[in-house]
């Protein structure tokens, strides 16, 4: 019995099913910063620890890592290498509200941040239930009344803003970005300009407006999940919606293209510089990994709109 046990456990894990596994934890040199000063906003009780597992499919022939019931949200800062821009880049992870893909949509994006001379700092925001989700349970989409994803996403801004000297950033110069479920929550930040939660301390004294916003497949940007001709309400775009760069697949079939053609037209109509790349092919969850498709190209065309627009100079 023994033997078949150890035999069962290398085999899921070799095989990417989803398996018990210690907390995440980033990599050697950096560490994790609480978010909040004890309890956050609206807390939700849980019985379930935060836990990490394997993907079940490969991405540019890797597995990945999702964390999964995070009560305990935090961020990771990574310093640029070389040259300092003093840019900053704060990550989502995307994840269906569900759990956050650590690796290929956090950890990954930092490492190409800092090699162009952006500070990164990689949220692990609450989830699950912390924005709209699937319930796999109740077979149907929930919207939460309070997006405890975008409190977390504001405090981020807010402390890293007011902290900014401290890690050698231009507080004018914090930008956004995000990968689907993220991508969404990229779009939330770049539109709530009030803070939803209430003040704690004197970092919620400064602005919670990104000055630049990247969204790769983003997701819950329609009116309905069965109606694609208009954006989601809750998507208020103004004037002083931030500068956007917008990634999508059209093959994208998870969060149809459309998504993204809806946040780009009201985006337009406000006059907020954006600028859109649509790809025939890539599917969903790219990340940043090398495949045999041109959407994995789309790093470079990010950097080019990041010194066009004179975030990292030109």
């Amino acid at each position: 019995m023994k033997i078949f046990v150890a035999t069962l456990i290398v085999l899921t894990t070799k095989l990417g099913y989803n398996c018990m596994a210690a907390p995440w934890q980033p990599s050697e040199g950096h560490s994790q910063i609480p978010l909040w000063n004890g309890t956050p906003p609206n807390a939700k009780e849980t019985s379930a620890p935060e836990d990490l597992i394997q993907s079940d499919n490969l991405v540019g022939g890797r597995y990945w890592n999702e964390i999964t019931n995070v009560s305990v949200p935090t961020f990771t800062f990574y310093p640029p290498k070389g040259h300092n821009t003093n840019a900053a880049v704060i990550v989502f992870p995307g994840g269906g509200y569900r759990g956050l893909a650590i690796d290929l949509e956090g950890t990954e994006i930092c490492d190409w941040l800092t090699s162009i001379g952006v500070s990164c700092f990689l949220l692990k925001y609450r989830v699950p239930g912390s924005g709209p989700y699937w319930d796999t349970n109740l077979k149907m989409h929930i919207d939460p009344k309070v997006h405890t994803a975008l409190q977390d996403a504001q405090r981020a801004l807010s402390v890293i803003r007011y902290r900014a000297a401290e890690w050698k950033v231009d507080p004018h110069k914090i930008g956004v970005i995000g990968f689907s479920a993220g991508g969404h929550l990229v779009a939330e930040i770049s539109t709530h300009l009030n803070r939803i939660y209430p003040n704690i301390d004197s970092a919620d004294n400064v602005s919670v407006r990104p000055d630049f916003a990247i969204a790769l497949y983003p997701g819950h940007m329609s009116i309905s999940y069965s109606d694609l001709s208009k954006l989601n309400p809750a998507i208020q775009v103004t004037k002083e919606t931030p500068p956007t760069f917008l990634v999508h697949a059209q093959d994208d079939p998870v969060d149809p293209v459309e998504y993204s053609l809806l946040y780009y037209a009201a985006l337009a109509k406000e006059k907020v510089p954006v600028e859109m790349h649509i790809f025939a092919e890539g599917k969903h969850a790219f990340g940043l990994r090398t495949t045999d498709k041109p959407i994995t190209k789309w790093p470079d065309l990010a950097f080019e709109w990041l010194k066009a627009t004179q975030v990292i100079g030109k």
